[in-house]
């Protein structure tokens, strides 16, 4: 497979496809060699360009800082990846933005196959000694951003949460793999808020917290064909963190598999006064095995028996 970029892509008409291989912009499959400003460069043509784009990652290993891909672009922008993209090894170069690969108003993109390896064992090391350790980087990340596809990705050893969703419209992901070991705290597979129209379908995720966490703001969720475990299950929440807060409302769960999970479907929320509401929430077709709590509606949330005055309404 070639990939070229045209000689003057602005000049690209609106029915070319630009082709961008970051091989070009002098990124190195060798997992050692810094390819965050060729993955920039790359992005800044394709989204520079006046038609469609596709950005590809050849097979090889290619070491990635934290990078900021943002919007608006001009055009639908792809990514192909055939390659693994990998995070340093001192966990530390992660710092503490909270992020590792971060878009942010970025319309109609799309993610295709590829592996995201955020090499997260030193960090977990860190955090469960007790150390000073950095807040923890997401994997992957979308802020604010519009009608994205990810499908076919594989995103395994991630710091803290592998997916982040906040303040999105019309997201799909489809046939992702997350894996991280069932005791890398923190390290929940999908996260969503604040976000309409997201849809999660044929994922596989074993992980060490939630597979998949609806935090407040999400609305109209489809979640199936979902096999977890393990992990701490789907939950909903949790809610009630702040005393004005955006509900949860029109979620649907269904066909989903539980396997040597802590939990299975669980609603929570901490037991204090809050505007945030559970509604319309659907939890059907769900299988489990060697589940120790499958279903948990919690109004008294307290994870590290630490709580507030807690008073349930």
């Amino acid at each position: 497979m070639s990939y070229s970029v045209p000689k003057n892509p602005s000049h690209c008409h609106r029915t070319c496809l630009m082709s961008i291989n970051v091989v070009n912009f002098g990124a190195k499959p060798d997992g050692q060699s810094d390819s965050t400003q060729p993955f920039l460069q790359a992005w800044t043509a394709a989204c520079n360009s006046m038609g469609p784009s596709t950005i590809y990652v050849p097979r090889g290993s290619f070491l990635i800082r934290p990078i900021v891909f943002s919007g608006p672009c001009r055009n639908t922008i792809q990514f192909q990846i055939d390659g693994t993209i990998v995070a340093p090894f001192n966990y530390r170069a992660l710092g503490n933005s909270g992020f590792w690969i971060l878009f942010i108003k970025v319309t109609r993109v799309s993610i295709h196959g590829g592996t995201l390896d955020a090499r997260g064992a030193a960090f977990w090391a860190c955090r469960m000694s007790g150390n000073n350790c950095p807040v923890g980087a997401r994997s992957i990340t979308f802020f604010w951003s519009n009608n994205i596809m990810i499908s076919g990705l594989t995103s395994i050893n991630s710091q803290i949460i592998h997916v982040a969703i906040d303040h999105c419209n019309n997201l799909m992901i489809q046939n992702m793999k997350i894996i991280a070991p069932s005791q890398s705290p923190n390290t929940d597979g999908i996260h969503v808020q604040y976000s309409n129209g997201v849809t999660i379908t044929s994922t596989t995720i074993r992980t060490g917290d939630d597979c998949i966490s609806i935090g407040p703001g999400t609305k109209n969720s489809w979640i199936e064909r979902i096999g977890c475990g393990p992990g701490h299950g789907i939950s909903v929440g949790s809610l009630g963190n702040s005393l004005i807060e955006e509900g949860v409302e029109n979620v649907t769960v269904t066909r989903v598999v539980f396997t040597n999970t802590e939990n299975g479907v669980r609603i929570k929320s901490w037991g204090r006064a809050s505007s945030g509401y559970a509604r319309n929430i659907v939890f059907r077709n769900i299988i489990v095995r060697n589940v120790a709590n499958p279903i948990i509606i919690d109004q008294k949330y307290c994870p590290d028996n630490n709580c507030p005055h807690q008073v349930t309404t």
